[in-house]
């Protein structure tokens, strides 16, 4: 129903500390197009893309792809999400956007804003392998059904994934991206979830390249296996041992 994963689009106030500090980590930028008038770049590790923003909107905005976005404004509300804001016309970029029934903030676009990228998906950033992007809610049946109804599968959590993510969580996944969803009290705020079997040795390269850890890494996780680092513009990224 949402077409296909674009990008992970946030908000920044200076786009060029953003750029250099997902360089840092290993990414690669992505060459753009013109479709925005304010400052964007797109930076991908082969799995996931972030498109960074100078520019003010709700974020972050998981960002989609699909034509004849107006015809499928009503299947989306049909599903419980709340429309934010439409435009669409002949004359215009199309581009809608909705919070889902757990209040998060998803955009679909008529036409791609970078063009596809060469970088391979077994080129790791320092971060390790892109897992998945989870977001807080108090209501996973709610998040369950709306995005089964997007066309996402929800995965039962098997035992030998119980040690990466030793926390309750409600995993989806599709094509291109995977979504879980956790608690708030594990954490409040949306992560981008990396895995390594090599994780500790990832950590230290990080910090060599004075990429400071948060102190908000969750109680529940211990911090010689688990490390969390936050961007300029304020995600936060979690790096889990595999």
């Amino acid at each position: 129903m949402l077409g296909r994963f674009l990008e992970l689009s946030v908000a920044t106030g200076d786009i060029r500390a953003s750029v250099e500090f997902y360089e840092r980590l290993g990414f690669s930028q992505c060459v753009t197009s013109d479709t925005w008038s304010h400052p964007y770049g797109a930076l991908t590790d082969g799995r996931i893309v972030i498109g960074l923003h100078e520019y003010r909107f709700p974020s972050p905005s998981i960002t989609f792809v699909r034509g004849e976005i107006a015809r499928n404004i009503a299947n989306i509300e049909a599903t419980g999400a709340r429309l934010a804001f439409r435009r669409t016309g002949d004359e215009v970029f199309n581009e809608v956007g909705f919070r889902d029934a757990t209040g998060h903030m998803v955009t679909v676009l008529e036409a791609r804003t970078y063009s596809p990228t060469d970088r391979s998906r077994d080129q790791p950033s320092l971060c390790g392998d892109f897992a998945e992007y989870s977001l807080p809610t108090r209501d996973f049946a709610a998040a369950r059904r709306q995005w089964e109804a997007f066309g996402f599968v929800a995965v039962e959590q098997e035992d030998d994934t119980a040690d990466v993510a030793p926390w309750r969580r409600l995993p989806l996944t599709s094509d291109h991206l995977n979504l879980a969803f956790h608690a708030p009290r594990f954490f409040e705020r949306p992560l981008l979830v990396f895995v390594a079997a090599d994780a500790a040795r990832r950590r230290g390269q990080l910090a060599a390249l004075d990429v400071p850890h948060s102190a908000d890494l969750p109680t529940a996780l211990d911090p010689e296996r688990y490390a969390l680092i936050e961007s300029p513009e304020g995600l936060a990224i979690l790096l889990a041992p595999a």
